[in-house]
């Protein structure tokens, strides 16, 4: 049986000779009665505050269960952009490295070509030079000629001592000119 502050409040005892006093036990009983009035409020004020605390136990277990499905998104996600990051990076890494071999190839072709034309370019320069030692020797031997005295035949095209026909100037032009001349490759 549960018993309320009014049951306290209410009770009577049956009068006996040499009982209690009734006023010290009326007393007594009001201060039992007030006494358990405030634990029964006490005790509904901590029935409330711990269904107020469950109710934010809920709620906060509600919200570290979020923040772990946020947590674990976020890590999903910078996972994610981090490997993202690393494909993207090897692919730049391998353009730039075809592009550099790409470019050094180009490179080497343009030495050999750069190294074919200064060939070609010393061998019309050497020609040159061979041409025009011919032509001064011829020369030389005619001022040579001309200095002993010698003979000239007026008109001749042929020099003497040589026996080799005079290079006319025009010729030599022309010569010169082919030679400086860009060949198609």
């Amino acid at each position: 049986m549960k018993l309320t502050p009014l049951d306290i409040k209410k009770q009577e005892f049956k009068k006996v000779m040499r009982g209690y006093d009734a006023v010290e036990v009326d007393t007594f009983m009001d201060m039992m009665a007030a006494e358990f009035e405030d634990l029964l409020k006490q005790q509904k004020d901590l029935r409330d505050k711990v269904v107020e605390l469950d109710t934010q136990l809920k709620d906060y277990r509600q919200i570290e269960k979020t923040l772990q499905q946020t947590l674990f998104q976020a890590q999903e996600a910078t996972s994610k952009t981090y490997e993202s990051a690393r494909r993207e990076a090897e692919l730049i890494v391998r353009e730039a490295e075809l592009k550099a071999a790409k470019t050094l190839e180009q490179a080497r072709s343009d030495l050999t070509r750069l190294n074919n034309e200064v060939g070609q370019a010393k061998a019309r320069r050497d020609s040159l030079v061979g041409r025009l030692r011919v032509l001064l020797s011829s020369e030389l031997d005619l001022i040579k000629t001309l200095e002993m005295g010698g003979d000239l035949m007026a008109g001749s095209e042929g020099s003497q001592g040589t026996g080799k026909e005079t290079i006319q100037l025009d010729e030599i032009l022309k010569t010169i000119d082919n030679d400086r001349t860009p060949q198609a490759h």
